[in-house]
């Protein structure tokens, strides 16, 4: 049968999601966990792939098993066999219809932001920190520029794969929360260090150093080298990934993780 899960994650210490030979993975943890609850080989498939040291909340991923197993069984079971930073928070069978990546009809992501002039100990490498104050009205006006469907060629990786650059970003808000900046992006899919390049462009225009205008200006040059510094990953979590019916799963707010 099919089963998907719901997977939280801290990156601090993963090479990002993708298995890799000589290097540890998110989903060589959880293949590992899984194959000795199914005993057989488990491969998984994600919504979304996470780089070195991003986090994720709601990652969803799917495997195909064939032992039959109580839902509880595969979520405390795999849990005993996952280190401390990987846990699964839910198990639900689904049809063979159900695929995490390309039954998604959007992505979910959170970029945190420390705004204070010290660094913080108990949120390291939990959130990215700038000293210099920013403006969240500046980074909004500048966000509104991205909304919608556009060629973000711009605001991708030199080693992105996609072959097709356009995306659709149907919501783009940056808010404040205390000292923290909260800009929060969701779209129909993303492109390799896609949030990041969004977020390091939007936090030069908040602290001064570019117009709101230079958003827009940097999506139109459709060039890489045209946009600013690609922002850590320490501040980038996978929230959560929509699918349409009967495929509706639990969320988790960050809100319960007080970052």
């Amino acid at each position: 049968m099919r089963i998907a899960l719901g997977i939280e994650y801290a990156g601090n210490n993963f090479f990002g999601w993708q298995i890799q030979p000589h290097a540890r993975s998110v989903q060589g943890c959880v293949e590992a966990a899984l194959s000795k609850i199914a005993n057989h080989p488990v491969t998984v498939v994600c919504a979304g792939r996470t780089d070195t040291g991003v986090h994720a909340y709601g990652q969803v991923i799917h495997a195909d098993v064939a032992v039959e197993r109580t839902l509880r069984s595969w979520t405390l079971g795999t849990n005993s066999l996952l280190p401390e930073d990987v846990s699964v928070l839910w198990v639900q069978e689904v049809d063979n219809h159900f695929h995490a990546r390309f039954s998604a009809q959007a992505r979910h992501y959170r970029y945190v932001i420390l705004n204070r002039s010290t660094r913080s100990a108990l949120l390291a490498k939990r959130v990215t920190w700038e000293h210099r104050s920013l403006e969240v009205e500046r980074m909004q006006m500048a966000a509104n520029y991205l909304l919608g469907t556009h060629d973000f060629s711009s605001y991708r990786a030199f080693a992105c794969q996609a072959k097709n650059p356009v995306r659709t970003i149907s919501r783009l808000t940056i808010s404040r929360m205390g000292e923290k900046v909260i800009i929060d992006i969701s779209a129909n899919a993303f492109l390799h260090h896609m949030v990041r390049n969004i977020a390091g462009v939007l936090m030069t225009i908040g602290c001064g150093k570019k117009s709101p205008e230079w958003a827009r200006i940097v999506l139109e040059a459709q060039d890489r080298r045209k946009g600013g510094i690609t922002a850590p990953a320490t501040g980038l979590y996978f929230c959560a990934v929509d699918y349409p019916s009967p495929y509706l799963f639990s969320k988790t707010a960050l809100e319960n993780y007080h970052i």
